[in-house]
């Protein structure tokens, strides 16, 4: 069952598009991400892989598609939660539209990702989209000057 998240960023998509992408800042916005290893490449080509742990537990993760600053596309997978994720920037006046889509793959995922896309509490994809959102406004406002 796929999921839709979507929220507004008073950032331009180059912004927001390169934050998202830094892997070393993941933990910020993503609850429970620990460090990210095994880098075979850039995040902004494709084929690359990578490994995100989440304590004791790693999702191999591989871009499948990139088109910066507008979308990128992933396949995750671990016994949990497994599948890719589709993520748009959108350019919306000065700030950006940023739209995610989970499709998950197996009767464990699908129960995985309902728990994760249900609600705004800290863990959930709204709640951690928010965190996203504010980091990356706060970034913002502090790139420009005289504010």
């Amino acid at each position: 069952m796929p999921y839709r998240f979507s929220i507004l960023i008073a950032a331009p998509p180059e912004r927001v598009f390169d934050l998202f992408m830094d892997l070393d800042r993941m933990s910020e916005w993503t609850e429970g991400v620990g460090p990210v290893t095994d880098r075979t490449g850039p995040v902004d080509q494709v084929g690359t892989r990578y490994t995100v742990w989440f304590g004791p537990m790693r999702s191999p993760t591989e871009i499948l598609a990139v088109d910066r600053p507008r979308h990128v596309r992933t396949h995750f997978g671990n016994l949990i939660l497994k599948g890719e994720a589709d993520t748009r920037f959108e350019p919306v006046g000065a700030a950006t539209r940023l739209t995610q889509a989970f499709h998950t793959r197996g009767v464990v995922s699908a129960i995985a990702a309902r728990l994760f896309a249900t609600g705004t509490y800290k863990g959930s994809c709204r709640g951690e989209l928010e965190a996203f959102r504010k980091i990356a406004e706060r970034e913002e406002s502090a790139a420009k000057p005289g504010q």
